[in-house]
């Protein structure tokens, strides 16, 4: 059943003529403030998709019925029915048991312990996948974009945490249990704030949109950001990406916030290179997508000082490709993969 915030319009599908075919795969997307699902075909043609705030605050049980409503809102605008889903994967933050499909626990949401394969299982009467969100914006962008057919590559979503993610080989690279590669909480700083779980430091306690968001509102508070404080004022919820990047244009002390974090992003990411030794770092995200030219090339410069001197020019960093359709599109070709063994 829709509600009043879902945005999607009968102009906005990707192809109006695309009917069931070989069956439908739904590629759905939970992200901290929003969640996202879309119909593919057997060629990963969009047949439609929706969207709507994830509202996390009302909780794991309020927040399944959103993302069964989203699937159904979604397959109506595709103009199919329930019976013709042949599969559903889903990207969702946080740690995840992967093989019994339970989210174990989300930073930024506040759920813990949700079997959400066996509940949509349930529901649509197809199998599930789930896996971390950025891994599967990872492998959308592996299969499909900047990382097409890598050998390695390495993911880093800046959002309201900061997401990490990696293929290897053309497999979600996973630990024996739960996924892994959780970038955002690895301590960067011993002294620095707590993060969404409690611990001191993390890489999203210091840099992520959520942090910069409040660093840019404390400033406009103090006079040193007068565009973002007259355009958008210092309410958190109204500080999103784009008013972040009108005000790098206008405010030096949100250009230098901004740029203070991807320094901090790309440390990280060079000692992970040190590590992994990707052939390409592809980062995402809604902040980057707002600011590709700033923040891009200032995590590409961090990172390469902090790697060490073998590694430095072996190893690209690029902007994402696909945008929101990296993870729906990533999770819906991971569950295919999974589903033909």
């Amino acid at each position: 059943m829709a509600d009043s915030d879902s945005d999607t319009s009968p102009d906005d599908k990707g192809a109006d003529d695309q009917g069931a075919g070989d069956g439908v795969r739904i590629g759905f997307d939970l992200g901290g403030t929003k969640m996202y699902a879309c119909a593919f075909d057997a060629d990963y043609k969009l047949l439609g998709k929706d969207r709507r705030k994830t509202k996390g605050h009302l909780g794991s049980e309020a927040g399944v019925e959103r993302i069964i409503d989203t699937i159904n809102d979604c397959l109506a605008d595709a103009k199919v029915d329930a019976k013709d889903v042949i599969g559903i994967g889903a990207g969702v933050p946080g740690v995840t048991d992967l093989d019994k499909g339970v989210l174990i626990n989300t930073a930024n949401l506040g759920w813990k312990d949700v079997p959400l394969a066996k509940l949509l299982q349930k529901e649509f009467d197809c199998p599930v996948t789930l896996c971390n969100d950025v891994d599967a914006g990872v492998y959308g962008e592996w299969k499909f974009g900047a990382g097409k057919e890598k050998r390695c590559v390495l993911g880093v979503f800046p959002g309201t945490g900061i997401g990490g993610g990696m293929v290897y080989e053309g497999a979600i690279f996973r630990g024996a249990k739960y996924s892994c590669l959780e970038i955002g909480h690895m301590p960067v700083d011993p002294l620095g704030p707590r993060s969404g779980l409690g611990q001191r430091g993390t890489l999203e306690a210091v840099a992520s949109k959520l942090t910069i968001a409040s660093q840019a509102a404390l400033a406009a508070y103090r006079g040193q950001a007068p565009h973002l404080m007259k355009e958008t004022g210092t309410d958190l919820i109204d500080i999103r990406s784009g008013a972040l990047s009108d005000s790098a244009e206008h405010d030096d002390a949100v250009r230098q916030i901004l740029l203070d974090a991807a320094e901090i992003i790309g440390t990280t990411v060079g000692g992970v290179v040190n590590l992994l030794a990707p052939d390409v770092v592809v980062l995402g995200g809604g902040l980057v997508e707002a600011m590709p030219k700033l923040l891009v090339p200032a995590v590409k410069q961090a990172a390469e000082a902090a790697a060490m001197p073998a590694f430095r020019g072996i190893f690209e960093v690029v902007a994402a490709e696909l945008g929101d359709e990296a993870a729906v599109m990533g999770a819906a070709a991971w569950q295919q993969r999974q589903a033909d063994g």
